[in-house]
């Protein structure tokens, strides 16, 4: 059985990006007993916006994208991602960070090669070792890649439009596993809650495909099933620009609104060249 699954934040309105996500999804899983779900990736309360939920729900039965079962929030689901952090703690693959986001760039500005990965410099280390932790801080917690790394041994995985991907453990470097705020992250939060819901298939733009050499990483860890994956072309705007939540234009409430129907959304995702064979 396939199960596949939506996950958006609840920080802005469904756009014509979200929507196309939505209906990869949705189709991969039209199947006979499959399923489709939605979790709310809410974790981040200092961006969640009320309204959203429902707003969200309502724009994805509009289009005709019916789920399975009451979509899970993970704002609910906290004690599940300490328990996985825990678990990490005691393989020593982790380790707490106390570097503000203003350090860290001034740290990377005296570095004559700054560690680099796909989106710009990464966090150059500074606390990894640290024996004299600040007793004023509460830290964040950070995956040490290297000692991952030899733990896992070689690890790939399938992506139905990319082919057979190898991880790169140090990709992304020693990426945030819990934030000080939220004792939690995105990487962490979503390995943990696919396995939870048994997904098989995880659908996602590309943009989220270096992140995946993380959660391959997490998921070797902790023990947990290895879905299969769909990295999609993302919806870009005229200017070729990828849709951001601030395009209200783009929203599926505007469109809506303009009485453009369901199936003329539809429609506009084959224009955007992204849809997968």
């Amino acid at each position: 059985m396939i199960t596949t699954r939506f996950a958006p934040s609840p920080t802005g309105k469904l756009h014509l990006g979200h929507a196309y996500a939505a209906k990869v999804a949705y189709d991969l899983a039209n199947k006979e007993e499959s399923r489709f779900l939605v979790r709310f990736e809410d974790i981040d309360h200092t961006r969640v916006r009320p309204e959203y939920y429902d707003e969200i729900l309502k724009d994805l039965e509009w289009l005709g994208l019916s789920w399975d079962g009451e979509p899970w929030r993970q704002k609910d689901r906290l004690k599940h991602y300490e328990k996985a952090l825990e678990q990490l703690k005691e393989l020593s693959v982790v380790y707490p960070c106390y570097c503000t986001r203003r350090e860290v760039e001034e740290e990377l500005a005296h570095l004559a090669q700054a560690p680099q990965g796909p989106e710009g410099p990464l966090y150059p280390g500074t606390c990894r070792g640290l024996k004299n932790a600040p007793r004023d801080r509460d830290p964040a917690w950070r995956l040490d890649s290297k000692k991952a790394a030899s733990l896992i041994g070689p690890l790939s995985f399938q992506d139905k439009i990319h082919g057979d991907i190898k991880i790169v453990p140090e990709l992304l470097g020693d990426v945030i596993l819990a934030r000080k705020d939220i004792g939690t992250s995105y990487h962490l939060a979503v390995v943990v809650d696919d396995a939870a819901q048994e997904i098989t298939h995880v659908t996602r733009g590309e943009d989220l495909l270096p992140s995946t050499h993380v959660h391959r990483i997490l998921q070797s860890l902790l023990g947990l099933p290895e879905p299969k994956y769909l990295h999609h072309e993302l919806v870009t705007d005229q200017s070729g620009e990828r849709l951001a939540k601030r395009n209200d234009a783009q929203a599926i409430a505007s469109l809506r609104k303009r009485g453009i129907s369901a199936e003329e959304v539809k429609k506009m995702f084959s224009t955007a060249s992204c849809s997968p064979n």
